[in-house]
């Protein structure tokens, strides 16, 4: 049975991991930085043993060799049209060079790493075309395309960069992306039946503005009485 495990890096809350696992394949070993998110990601993969911290300070050794692939999304705000526009001047935008560290230390099968669109805004073309060269140093063919969420069935207009790479020994240099599904789904048809179990807008601000009410009376309550008792004394 062909082995079927995968090294996550910059993992986030683990959405790239979901889509894997959906796939057949499992994370065996993922790195995230953020603190706040490492909660989530374990309750979403409690079998998946998660590294915690900087992956600048995380030797390849700890990772797993005999994986079949490695995936992950290095962080996207240097290279975000809305984000620092620094790329790789930005200590983020560098994080892509770990990613490439660890790939070509651990030599998996092939990788698949992700961004925004803006990395390929010319700015970043330098940058760019580094990456691809240091991809193929580490023994990879690259295929880097943009594709966007809304046509493979996720209700989003949203513009995504990938990088997918196989080793060069087996001879994959000509990777195919899937077609772009006909049906564009809307966000209406995917989440229509929610109208059933939502609270209507106004009763919610109803509830908001009695909560508010409440909150407000009981901190007046509270000074009144703070302020009888310094009056008194």
């Amino acid at each position: 049975m062909v082995d079927m495990n995968l090294i996550s890096l910059f993992s986030g809350a683990g959405g790239l991991d979901k889509g894997f696992h959906n796939a057949g394949f499992h994370t065996i070993v993922a790195n995230e930085f953020d603190k706040k998110i490492c909660p989530t990601f374990k309750a979403n993969f409690p079998d998946t043993k998660l590294i915690e911290g900087d992956v600048r300070n995380i030797p390849s050794c700890i990772f797993p060799d005999n994986v079949t692939g490695i995936i992950g999304g290095p962080p996207c705000q240097s290279w975000s049209e809305a984000g620092s526009l620094k790329g790789i001047e930005d200590a983020r935008g560098q994080l892509f060079y770990e990613y490439i560290r660890i790939l070509r230390d651990t030599q998996p099968s092939f990788f698949v790493a992700e961004n925004v669109s803006g990395m390929l805004a010319k700015r970043h073309a330098t940058a760019v075309s580094g990456f691809m060269k240091l991809f193929a140093e580490a023994g990879y063919d690259v295929n880097l395309k943009m594709l966007n969420a809304n046509d493979y069935d996720v209700p989003e207009d949203r513009d995504r960069v990938f990088y997918i790479g196989f080793r060069k020994d087996l001879h994959i240099a000509d990777y195919e992306y899937p077609k772009p599904q006909e049906h564009k789904p809307t966000l209406r048809e995917t989440i229509w039946d929610l109208q059933y179990t939502a609270i209507p807008a106004k009763e919610r601000t109803i509830q908001m503005e009695m909560l508010v009410s409440s909150l407000t009376m009981n901190i007046l309550q509270e000074l009144s009485r703070q302020y009888l008792c310094h009056a008194i004394v």
